[in-house]
């Protein structure tokens, strides 16, 4: 959320209204009505009265699932926002609106019990892709349901396949019967001055949802589940969003909003419905990315070509224990103008197919790697086809020279920095490239299409103190390249 929306929406916590109707001397007043918001906003101040009241401190070894949610900007320490559950090898479940709702660049944090000391973490990754649920509106989404996401990281999670947490469906409604007893886990704020990024747990009771309707906006009991106390003596707050209701060792629902001083009762997204049966879709099976049964190769593994021509191979698959399974083939790691061909497209394993690799006449000279996927029901394999196109020589390098100014900014964890990037000695365009900072350098534009044209560079820096090393490289249209360096200190 951005900080200028933040601001609004604190506001409106702030101005909550207490609603009095008098008919007659001594009426009673009616309920009071809570500005609903979602436990990703940060909510700065005293005043937000934002903590998961009388909650205990608990362990990641306690809860081996358990994972914190950190973006750029995040209000929590390292730049904490969301919590979140593993449920597979490359797969985690949270809240739409963690991914949707709050901008900033995203990866997960593993096996740190509290945030407000870097570097005791064992483990973070980045987010390769995201689904949130088909029906889910987009920003504010969460206020009408369907509040729920599955993430794929872009590492193998170090959590043992017996400890991954279990997804409820359509078929465990029981779990969520009004009387049940649920754990909630979370990173989110623990004092109403901003304290957070202890992972807490509390015992919430599941209720009537009809009996919930105490904010500005309607609990739908068909997508959510409405737990805790109308009195707030324990709630999730800030940055608790996404993280798990558990009933059974069962999760039964994610964080999603609650009262803006996180004083009343806590709504989950439900997943004891075609929510959870969506999510389980999502995740699939335990077979983790990468791994399918089947067998894939490429014959020959080799080929060598002149630019504008073309060269074969045969995709061979061989099926698993599991039996035959229908097989989608892609290409990855092309060299700049060439194109993969697959004959046909989808294969049943045990199947041959024909890849043409066919080559532009602007294609540099040089070795490629193509990684080609074939993408089943049990998972991915991928082989690897060498490429040389002309005579293999590395692209030309020399006179393009790359210029960075200023070459250097110190930041906070996480902050950002801006430099200009300029080219001398290029032919044609110059496409821009990086590595190094939190997720490597963004430029503005990432192509400089006229000679003397310059770039402006944005780095975000990495969370942990220290210096860190980006690397920029530049290539023009000939294939020269140019490569410049950029420091960027954490204090």
């Amino acid at each position: 959320m951005r900080k200028r929306h933040l601001a609004a929406a604190v506001t409106l916590a702030l101005a909550a209204v207490t609603v009095a109707i008098t008919t007659s001397a001594g009426a009673a007043q009616t309920e009071r009505i809570s500005i609903a918001a979602n436990p990703t906003a940060d909510l700065p101040g005293p005043d937000a009265s934002a903590q998961i009241v009388n909650g205990t401190k608990t362990t990641v070894k306690e809860h081996p699932f358990i994972i914190a949610g950190m973006r750029v900007g995040g209000g929590g320490p390292q730049g904490q926002s969301c919590t979140a559950s593993v449920v597979g090898k490359r797969k985690i479940i949270t809240a739409a609106h963690c991914m949707i709702d709050a901008v900033g660049d995203k990866s997960y944090i593993y096996g740190d019990d509290d945030l407000n000391s870097p570097g005791d973490e064992t483990f973070r990754t980045k987010v390769a892709s995201f689904k949130t649920h088909p029906n889910y509106s987009g920003n504010g989404g969460w206020k009408t349901g369907y509040d729920v996401a599955v993430v794929t990281t872009a590492d193998d999670l170090p959590v043992p396949e017996a400890q991954w947490a279990k997804v409820a469906g359509s078929g465990d409604t029981a779990l969520t019967a009004p009387g049940k007893s649920a754990l909630s886990l979370g990173y989110g704020k623990t004092s109403s001055s901003g304290g957070s990024g202890e992972l807490r747990k509390t015992t919430l009771p599941i209720n009537d949802p009809s009996g919930c309707n105490v904010f500005d906006i309607k609990v739908n009991g068909d997508l959510m589940v409405c737990s805790g106390y109308n009195d707030g003596r324990t709630a999730n707050c800030s940055g608790d969003s996404g993280g798990p209701l558990i009933v059974d060792g069962v999760i039964v629902g994610v964080s999603s909003w609650g009262s803006s001083k996180c004083d009343r009762y806590s709504i989950f997204g439900r997943l004891t419905n075609a929510m959870g049966d969506w999510a389980k879709g999502e995740i699939g099976g335990t077979t983790p990315p990468g791994d399918g049964t089947f067998s894939v190769a490429l014959s020959p593994a080799t080929g060598k070509v002149d630019a504008g021509k073309y060269v074969s191979t045969s995709v061979t698959t061989k099926a698993g224990d599991q039996g035959a399974e229908k097989l989608d083939l892609s290409a990855s790691g092309l060299p700049t103008g060439a194109t993969a061909t697959f004959q046909p497209t989808s294969v049943n394993s045990g199947d041959v197919a024909k890849l043409t690799l066919q080559t532009a006449a602007t294609t540099p000279s040089g070795t490629y790697k193509v990684t080609v996927t074939a993408k089943g029901t049990s998972g991915s394999k991928a082989a690897e086809y060498t490429l040389t196109v002309g005579d293999g020589g590395q692209p030309p390098t020399g006179s393009l020279k790359v210029t960075v100014s200023p070459n250097a900014a110190t930041v906070g964890p996480g902050g950002y920095a801006n430099a200009t990037v300029s080219i001398t000695g290029a032919t044609g365009a110059v496409k821009l490239t990086g590595t190094g900072g939190l997720s490597g350098p963004m430029f503005s534009p990432s192509t400089i299409n006229n000679p003397g044209g310059t770039s402006r560079m944005t780095v975000a820096g990495p969370y942990q103190r220290g210096t860190h090393k980006v690397t920029i490289t530049a290539t023009d249209s000939t294939g020269k390249t140019g490569t410049a360096e950029y420091t960027i200190t954490v204090r």
